[in-house]
């Protein structure tokens, strides 16, 4: 806003807020936007993951717009779209009525429709069944347009304290045992952040998998993001297991978890570990055994090998 207007957002003394001119700009742009026609096409509308003051003013004046709304429930995107007075079509695409849906979808922007899809929350195409339909609109000569905005992924790995310069969403990791530590397994060595989604019951399982795969990387469980009971936990593997064993959670949770090198171990867990191997190996399979196991760095597994030689022959 102009320095004439934001002066006059001040502080009263209950401490509230007086926006000044911000009410009537916001007001001033969204009417712009609705104003205007929205072209033909399909549009990817991004929507609260919980606050629904989150929403975008792009996203409310296209769904404001479109000729329909396609979405995962229309039961929970109407309570949406009612709370800001949007009143149009909804229709269901989810992952068991897409194979039917997409034709039809595909028809209607064939004859020049206009679009909206969105997922039950957050940004359409993460962990959902929307890329074939926007493969096929891309085929058919279909404009597709992303609308931004909320993502769980994005809110969760921002706010870890984890490395954020690579990343891989991996979505929900399978329930059993058996098949969720051969995926783990699969993904160990993936030079990244790996963020999943998980369901409160198999948290503290899925955890204690990750813990016996991946050692003593650093880790983070984002549970109920932008809702009122937002918080974010963060340790090691294991002790985030024993945390929500014994504290079972509510909600929708991200686990995020270090990459390789990443990690908590300290030099005298190392040195341990080393003391352990040198008894029945050579230092250089002693080095790659623990680096492998705490997946630590060999350079520094090795520097301390050395140190414990030197201290060892005086």
């Amino acid at each position: 806003m102009p320095p004439d207007e934001a002066d006059n957002a001040t502080s009263t003394t209950d401490g509230a807020v007086d926006a000044g001119g911000l009410p009537s700009r916001v007001a001033a742009d969204l009417t712009r936007q609705l104003a205007g026609a929205l072209a033909p096409g399909l549009y990817l509308v991004a929507t609260p993951i919980g606050n629904l003051a989150d929403i975008t003013l792009r996203a409310l004046s296209a769904l404001a717009r479109a000729d329909v709304i396609y979405c995962e429930d229309t039961r929970h995107s109407r309570t949406l779209v009612a709370h800001f007075g949007i009143d149009r079509p909804l229709r269901p695409y989810h992952e068991h009525n897409a194979e039917e849906q997409r034709p039809r979808i595909l028809a209607e922007l064939a004859a020049g429709r206009r679009i909206a899809l969105i997922s039950d929350a957050g940004t359409p195409l993460v962990s959902d069944p929307g890329y074939k339909l926007v493969r096929e609109c891309i085929a058919a000569g279909v404009t597709v347009t992303a609308l931004p905005g909320p993502s769980a992924v994005l809110a969760a790995v921002s706010s870890a304290g984890l490395p954020t310069d690579t990343f891989l969403f991996a979505g929900f990791l399978p329930p059993r045992s058996g098949a969720r530590q051969s995926r783990i397994a699969e993904l160990a060595s993936a030079p990244a952040t790996l963020i999943f989604f998980e369901a409160p019951t198999r948290l503290a399982d899925t955890l204690t998998d990750l813990a016996g795969c991946l050692g003593t990387r650093p880790a983070a469980v984002a549970r109920e993001l932008t809702k009122l009971h937002e918080e974010v936990q963060r340790g090691s593997l294991a002790a985030l297991a024993e945390h929500f064993r014994t504290s079972p959670p509510k909600g929708e949770i991200v686990i995020l978890v270090g990459p390789p090198g990443d990690t908590l171990a300290t030099d005298e867990a190392i040195t341990a570990a080393l003391g352990d191997m040198l008894a029945h190996m050579s230092l250089r399979d002693a080095v790659k055994s623990v680096a492998d196991r705490l997946s630590v760095p060999k350079s520094r597994v090795y520097d301390l090998g050395l140190k414990m030689k030197s201290d060892r022959s005086r």
